[in-house]
């Protein structure tokens, strides 16, 4: 269960990036890169934050650590830039928040050394299963932290929720954006890390990790069906994904 934890201070926007993500301090003493439901993208961006990075967090993946954070209106009443006020705002309630990494640095791939290759391979597979299009050479939504690279940003993650029709079809996505994919060039087997990825990977998994979204975020942009329902929609498509991983491994082997 991911911890839940209260905002006390806004320190400073981040404005990479359309979400106009923000560093909060909390009260358990943390310092977090905070996405907002109010911003542009909506609360379907929180939920692609916390299903793809806890997916890759149980996959091994180095994803910094997740909280759900409580933002109070009175942020949003006492900033005076009006962009980050309303943001604030409209942000009241509980948001998506990852660890702050003081002093990382933005992943470039033309800098070496190398990625290890398995490694690779397994963000590959990742990014295919979760059909995420934003780990490209252009914006590697990676960074370097204390000698490893670890993974953000997973928020356009899972598209196929922005439009529910034909959901189970585009379970079995190939996936062809996986051929812009950073790490593909350096990445070993795909297959191999299809066979990895199964052995951590489960319905139960899944389960877990669906429990952990909060009621509020599925309230806004879904059919009109209780939370549990949506969960459980979720669920299907990513128990079929995984089963049907062939189709999304074999697109990327084939531009490997």
């Amino acid at each position: 269960m991911l911890p839940a934890v209260k905002a006390i201070r806004y320190v400073a926007p981040l404005r990479e990036g359309g979400s106009l993500p923000g560093i909060m301090e909390a009260d358990d003493d943390g310092t977090y890169v905070v996405k907002y439901r109010g911003a542009g993208q909506g609360p379907k961006a929180l939920v692609a934050e916390l299903l793809a990075g806890e997916i890759g967090r149980a996959l091994g993946l180095p994803v910094p650590e997740a909280v759900l954070i409580d933002v109070a209106s009175d942020f949003g009443r006492l900033e005076i830039d009006y962009e980050i006020g309303h943001l604030l705002r409209t942000s009241e309630g509980i948001n998506y928040a990852l660890d702050y990494l003081p002093g990382s640095i933005t992943y470039d791939p033309l800098v070496p050394p190398a990625p290890d290759a398995v490694f690779a391979a397994d963000v590959v597979w990742f990014d295919a299963f979760t059909t995420n299009p934003d780990r490209t050479p252009r914006n590697a939504n990676m960074l370097e932290w204390h000698g490893r690279i670890w993974l953000i940003d997973h928020g356009a993650a899972l598209f196929f929720h922005h439009s529910w029709a034909d959901v189970m079809a585009r379970a079995e996505d190939p996936f062809e954006r996986v051929a812009q994919h950073v790490l593909l060039p350096f990445a070993d087997d795909v297959r191999a890390a299809d066979a990895r990825a199964k052995e951590r990977l489960a319905r139960s998994v899944f389960e877990s990790i669906l429990s952990d979204v909060p009621d509020s975020w599925l309230e806004e942009g879904y059919r009109d069906e209780p939370p549990d329902t949506i969960r459980g929609h979720y669920l299907e498509y990513l128990v079929t994904r995984l089963e049907g991983s062939a189709t999304f491994v074999e697109e990327a082997a084939a531009h490997a």
